[in-house]
């Protein structure tokens, strides 16, 4: 692609007004809710699309998993670290890039930047499912016998808010409920 097309096709994408050229090669894109920045390499081989997702000290806890998800799950874009930002990256050779191809990664960076910390989380949350699982298997515990052991835990006020009222105890236990019973036998 030319610097032409990547400008037209954001312009097509984004709208005119929202499309800054910020030096030759170079544009930025803003809205409501972010700011994407567009950068050809100085020979014009490479492009980059670059969208910030999070301060890096909000993340830490997930690195791991944002990780796994540059293996599994983010296809054509990757999450990155630099100067103390999570960013959604796009990389291309700038000669053999299709239209195409640029419009699915920016609407895909678009969208990690969406889901922020809810899919990483999500995948944390599930990972330490299924330790507690494990666990209980190993011990020998049942599914039922993990429940109640978590039903006791939330009695005796070792699991759960000081001030969680009945009825909000109920709800967190049916979660944990439909969660274990949904990744029992798969452990």
């Amino acid at each position: 692609m030319k610097p032409e097309e990547i400008a037209v096709t954001l312009t097509e994408l984004f709208g005119a007004e929202a499309v800054n050229a910020i030096a030759p090669g170079s544009w930025q894109i803003d809205s409501s809710s972010f700011r994407l920045l567009v950068l050809l390499s100085e020979d014009q081989t490479w492009l980059r699309v670059l969208l910030p997702i999070m301060p890096l000290q909000e993340a830490e806890t997930f690195l791991t998993q944002f990780l796994e998800a540059n293996f599994d799950e983010t296809q054509e874009v990757r999450y990155a670290i630099y100067d103390g930002v999570v960013w959604g990256v796009y990389h291309h050779n700038s000669g053999t890039l299709a239209i195409a191809d640029l419009a699915n990664a920016i609407a895909r960076l678009i969208s990690l930047h969406k889901s922020g910390l809810n899919d990483v989380f999500n995948r944390f949350i599930e990972n330490r499912l299924r330790q507690i699982i494990q666990a209980a298997k190993q011990q020998g515990q049942s599914l039922q016998t993990t429940m109640q052991n978590l039903d006791r835990f939330y009695a005796e006020g070792l699991m759960g808010e000081i001030n969680q009222s009945a009825d909000d105890r109920e709800q967190v236990l049916a979660t944990w409920r439909y969660q274990l019973e949904r990744l029992w036998n798969e452990v």
